[in-house]
């Protein structure tokens, strides 16, 4: 099967970014939601990641309008039935994602590949919500999305070699370096992120040390790039507190149970740098 034409759910951060990288890749590209106001922000996101790009020499003009010819917005999921894969990236709650995959099950032909960026509920459930499981697998990309090379492409137990191979051909296309997981909560990468992102918190909450040197020892003595909290900053501790919520559930193994601290600071709204405070202050 050659994919020419792809549907991306969700025109938020992650869903704009898919749809850039997708557009870049040559890609005929829709991005849908659900209204024109968050189809119309996807595009200025996008927009604003090429022009970063262009100021930096990447892209030339050229590359960048291409890219832009490339993509189209539409409100109407109706739309993915003239779409070879359909690519969802909506808010990580698991009705919605069903309730959707039931949708564009009834609209797309039974030729059309579907897969989700779910980045921790069970690709399984979401494929037998559809009458094509073999032809479902989970695309997970990494944000920003432009950036990050990595893409896990997640296989269920219904999921065929051929759906997977395509999914990794599309993964390369569009630049990506894509790495098999089974469909297991957390797949690879956040199967081991969110417990020692956790620990890092359960060690400010008994005092070992400061948030700043706690960062500072990972950093100087793990050779990371970023400090664990700083991380949980910028990923956002509603969502660290949310997925290890989902993997406690899964597992029911202690060491997923997140810290009583993260639950504090994410009921007095402190959620990171998108609240402006979290382990640190970006006021």
């Amino acid at each position: 099967m050659d994919v020419k034409r792809i549907m991306v759910v969700g025109a938020g951060t992650m869903g704009s970014g898919i749809a850039q990288v997708a557009a870049q890749a040559g890609f005929k590209v829709i991005l849908r939601d659900v209204d024109e106001k968050l189809t119309s922000r996807g595009l200025e996101i996008i927009r604003g990641s090429l022009d970063r790009f262009l100021k930096k020499g990447s892209i030339t003009e050229a590359q960048k309008e291409e890219t832009l010819s490339n993509v189209r917005t539409s409100t109407a999921l109706a739309d993915a039935k003239d779409c070879d894969l359909v690519i969802e990236a909506v808010t990580e709650n698991l009705e919605l994602k069903l309730g959707l995959f039931r949708e564009l099950d009834g609209i797309c032909s039974n030729g059309v590949i579907f897969c989700s960026n779910t980045s921790s509920l069970p690709v399984t459930q979401m494929a037998l919500a559809t009458s094509r499981p073999e032809r479902f697998a989970g695309m997970h990309f990494f944000n920003p999305v432009p950036m990050m090379k990595l893409v896990e492409v997640v296989r269920g137990p219904l999921t065929s070699d051929s759906t997977v191979q395509l999914v990794r051909d599309v993964a390369l296309r569009m630049g990506k370096e894509p790495v098999d997981a089974k469909d297991t909560p957390g797949f690879i990468f956040n199967r081991l992120i969110v417990p020692y992102l956790n620990e890092a918190v359960w060690a400010v909450y008994e005092g070992v040390g400061s948030p700043a040197d706690i960062d500072k020892a990972m950093k100087l003595g793990g050779n990371m790039p970023i400090g664990p909290l700083a991380l949980l900053d910028l990923i956002g501790l509603d969502v660290q507190l949310h997925v290890s919520e989902i993997f406690h559930h899964e597992f029911g193994d202690p060491k997923f149970a997140p810290c009583p601290l993260l639950r504090q600071m994410v009921r007095a709204g402190q959620h990171g740098k998108k609240s402006g405070k979290g382990f640190f202050n970006y006021a």
